[in-house]
């Protein structure tokens, strides 16, 4: 039996992510030099940061050498610091810079943009209902 295109839900979820995630990284690289990445880990900092590298690694569900390599660059770029953790001095905490705490304000300022975009042409009920499916894919799908 064979699946009709509009049903073939894996590729569209993965072929939709792609394009949404290029779209984004333009938008963001047009406007201020910022990555997706880069972004969604201010985002997780907010205002005031503090989180442990494996804290953020797992809110954003990526390997912790691919957060290290993440904070490396943002470190040299200016967007965050690393300070010693006051509870545990082996362990260092992040920080937003006070150029990570702008970059952020204005990645947040275009959340609205792509939310529109995402939901263009769609009520609320619509919206409700493909917003319960991606999440339960974080359960459907847990960490390994």
């Amino acid at each position: 039996m064979s699946t009709s295109p509009e049903r073939r839900l894996f590729f569209l979820l993965s072929a939709g992510e792609r394009r949404v995630q290029r779209w984004i990284e333009a938008e963001l690289a047009a406007a201020g030099g910022l990555t997706a990445a880069q972004a969604g880990l201010l985002f997780f900092l907010g205002k005031d940061g503090g989180a442990l590298i494996g804290e953020a690694a797992e809110a954003l569900d990526v390997a912790p050498s691919a957060m290290t390599g993440l904070v490396d660059r943002m470190e040299r770029a200016g967007l965050v610091e690393r300070r010693a953790d006051p509870n545990d001095g082996r362990a260092q905490r992040l920080y937003p810079t006070d150029r990570g705490r702008e970059a952020r304000a204005f990645a947040l300022d275009g959340l609205d943009q792509i939310n529109a975009r995402l939901t263009e042409g769609f009520d609320a009920a619509e919206v409700d209902v493909v917003a319960r499916w991606l999440a339960s894919l974080q359960t459907n799908f847990p960490r390994r």
